[in-house]
């Protein structure tokens, strides 16, 4: 008899939920949304677990590569296929989407979801964060834009952004009033900017 552990992941715990080849649910538990209590969850039961499969997703990735570290055959499947027959069956109940989830894995019924490296996932962190840095650097520029408007000072349409903070402080540095609007929203930006400069050199130098 195979075994088949199909849990349903959310931010903070996960309903684990075991079934055989015939489909009858032999364990059911509530866990912490972590490896290693998942792990051991699974080592203690009673007979090995052929494969673990869950929806990809967010919070899928990081248990995805523990329990394959961790020894087990673990598998991602199409989100869009899991929902779909999950809506299917009679239950709509939520808690009854584990017994889903473990079902679809068994029967096979989904299309593998290839799971992207842990290289591949820091990449993408270094050009999110470096795009998010980008935006709110721009975003303090047209907020000094709009205020300098106010008071009859028109910026050129197009400042570089190294020197966008040289081009301003000279305008408001006479009145005390504007320099102390804006010079904090001038300073936060600089040092926003220097932090996107830093992040793009290491994007720039690929892998380590």
């Amino acid at each position: 008899m195979d075994y088949f552990a199909g849990p349903d992941v959310s931010l903070r715990t996960c309903a684990l939920c075991i079934v055989d080849t015939k489909g009858a649910i032999i364990f059911e538990r509530e866990l912490a949304c972590d490896v290693d209590e998942i792990t051991d969850c699974l080592k203690g039961f009673a007979h090995p677990v052929v494969r673990i499969g869950f929806e990809a997703g967010t919070m899928r990735q990081h248990l995805f590569y523990g329990l394959t570290n961790d020894g087990f055959d673990v598998v991602g499947m199409e989100a869009r296929q899991v929902s779909v027959g999950l809506s299917a069956m009679r239950s709509k109940a939520d808690k009854n989407d584990v017994h889903g989830v473990a079902q679809i894995l068994r029967t096979g019924w989904f299309s593998p979801v290839h799971m992207k490296s842990r290289e591949a996932h820091k990449i993408r962190a270094l050009l999110n964060c470096c795009k998010a840095l980008l935006n709110k650097t721009i975003d303090l520029a047209n907020e000094v834009r709009g205020f300098l408007k106010f008071f009859g000072q028109r910026l050129p349409k197009t400042v570089q952004h190294g020197s966008f903070d040289d081009l301003v402080r000279p305008l408001i540095a006479a009145d005390e009033v504007m320099s102390q609007a804006m010079l904090p929203l001038l300073d936060a930006r600089v040092a926003i900017f220097q932090y996107y400069l830093a992040v793009d050199r290491r994007v720039k130098r690929g892998p380590q």
